[in-house]
């Protein structure tokens, strides 16, 4: 048996969630006098991760507000810059980020990646135990309640998810401190040090190195250079002009 009806309204970056709000941006739902407004909304199929202010009736509410039939319910986007407190901010990528987990850690940005599937269970407890926000285009993923934090990557393209992330935490930058491989820090490191890594050409080349302090792979400003610092170089004016 149908419930009291109450109307829900999305903010524009909330309706690729809900296909049924379209084109008006809002949607009706039925309540059962128990089940909460942040239950709603995620059954409507927007993950709790991607919504800031709850109003109803033009009062803000909590999540945990329970709806009655005839209110109407706006739900806004999470606000931007993002803060989330707590912990330092860290982030954690599931299997089909990698690239742009190599593009944050150039950036200096603490991003936790495995190429190899942990799937859900073990990704929610990871992301609980170091208190790192999730980063996911997996919306079950980021509905799974043991979730430290956790955001909604909007964009497949590795340049628009970058300044996406960028834009909506604004991460602390320091370029070339980590590991594009493992998320470890670097030092300087002599020739001698690295020899083990270097072929004829690189070794006559190139005199100045760094190396990771975690596995010890070994970098220089080799034939991919030029490419990194472009997109270093623009991640960080934009980082200037945001904030």
């Amino acid at each position: 048996m149908n419930g009291p009806e109450i109307r829900v309204e999305f903010a524009p970056e909330l309706h690729l969630f809900v296909p049924r709000a379209r084109p008006t941006g809002a949607a009706r739902a039925t309540t059962d006098g128990v089940s909460t407004l942040g239950h709603v909304v995620e059954s409507l199929g927007v993950p709790l991760t991607e919504v800031g202010t709850l109003l109803v009736d033009g009062r803000e509410v909590p999540r945990g507000h329970v709806p009655s039939g005839g209110e109407s319910v706006s739900v806004r986007a999470v606000e931007r810059p993002q803060r989330v407190p707590g912990a330092p901010l860290r982030f954690l990528l599931d299997v089909h980020l990698g690239t742009l987990a190599r593009r944050l850690r150039l950036l200096g940005v603490d991003t936790a990646y495995e190429s190899t599937d942990l799937g859900d269970p073990a990704l929610a407890a990871l992301s609980a135990a170091e208190k790192r926000v999730m980063l996911s285009r997996d919306r079950g993923l980021l509905r799974r309640r043991e979730l430290w934090a956790g955001a909604y990557v909007y964009s497949n393209r590795p340049d628009d998810q970058l300044r996406e992330v960028l834009d909506r935490f604004r991460p602390e930058l320091r370029p070339w401190t980590r590991c594009t491989a493992c998320n470890g820090l670097l030092k300087q490191a002599t020739k001698e040090e690295v020899a083990d890594q270097l072929k004829g050409g690189t070794e006559r080349s190139y005199d100045v190195f760094a190396q990771c302090r975690a596995c010890g792979r070994a970098y220089w400003k080799g034939a991919h250079h030029e490419q990194l610092e472009a997109i270093v170089e623009a991640a960080v004016r934009a980082s200037t002009q945001g904030g």
